[in-house]
């Protein structure tokens, strides 16, 4: 079977009607089984991105390149400051 990708506004989206469906008195198995998601998917979500909306969820993924790259950065420069200090 194959996973399906979810952007955020659509994780967002299910986590806010799962919070309505939770407030109701649902189950999380039930909820899950409704949104078509493992309870484990859920709780990934929820960490990752409760409390967001979808503005800010945006963003997060925008900046998680460029995040990646700066800790690349500063990782070769941290390799070469160690080699410089060997040799000198």
């Amino acid at each position: 079977m194959p996973r399906k990708v979810y952007t955020p506004e659509q994780i967002i989206n299910k986590l806010r009607e799962a919070e309505v469906l939770l407030s109701q008195g649902n189950a999380i198995g039930i909820i899950c089984k409704k949104k078509g998601i493992s309870d484990f998917t859920f709780y990934r979500w929820r960490k990752e991105y409760g409390g967001m909306r979808v503005d800010q969820a945006r963003r997060l993924k925008e900046l998680e390149p460029e995040n990646i790259r700066l800790k690349k950065v500063v990782a070769d420069f941290a390799l070469d400051n160690a080699i410089l200090k060997e040799v000198a």
